[in-house]
């Protein structure tokens, strides 16, 4: 009499890539439709210094216009634009490189590149398409409109839903691959030390 628990169990089938990337395409196309939606509505609604209040010396949706990256970083560099498109492409070139190199075991991973990339694309979408006047200069730059004061009379920098997506993403990647960055790296080194089978005579 065999001991179940102790016979071998059956490698764990994964699901097929395709499941997870449509799980991908569908998570960031509600993230970009719902980031460039948000910021439409800024830029008709708030662009004339309207101030909606949604939680009184908290939560508030002001318009801003950065013409840089995060905290205005770079925002009066004239070549600080094509950087932070390129930067941009290579990022959504890293997020595809993990989309098709990932286990399709966890989904969490697809979603937090889902959000990482709609995200970018959606900021990215500004950063080409967006003019405004600023100072009697027409720039290109990214609508902001959600203003948090972390502490009385001290506000975060305003932001968007793409920035949103973008902290959101990062951090579950970033606790993705400390979680199971080794087990990865182990599935990865085994495939490459697994001989390929001999053709048929």
């Amino acid at each position: 009499m065999v001991d179940d628990a102790a016979a071998p169990r059956p490698p764990v089938s994964e699901p097929p890539r395709s499941r997870r990337i449509a799980l991908l395409a569908v998570t960031a196309v509600v993230v970009l439709v719902l980031d460039l939606w948000s910021k439409a509505w800024a830029w008709e609604h708030l662009r004339e210094g309207q101030i909606v209040t949604v939680m009184d010396g908290f939560f508030y949706f002001e318009f801003g216009f950065n013409t840089g990256s995060a905290f205005s970083f770079l925002r009066e560099a004239e070549w600080g634009r094509a950087l932070f498109i390129v930067v941009t492409l290579v990022a959504l070139g890293y997020m595809a490189r993990l989309a098709a190199t990932l286990p399709t075991r966890w989904p969490s991973a697809y979603v937090a590149i889902a959000l990482v990339s709609g995200g970018a694309l959606g900021n990215l979408h500004d950063r080409i398409f967006r003019q405004m006047d600023v100072r009697g200069e027409m720039r290109h730059g990214v609508v902001d409109f959600i203003k948090v004061f972390y502490w009385p009379d001290k506000p975060w920098p305003t932001f968007n839903v793409a920035d949103v997506a973008l902290v959101v993403g990062v951090g579950l990647l970033f606790i993705f691959l400390t979680r199971h960055g080794e087990t990865i790296d182990a599935s990865k080194q085994a495939a490459v030390a697994t001989p390929a089978p001999a053709p048929e005579a």
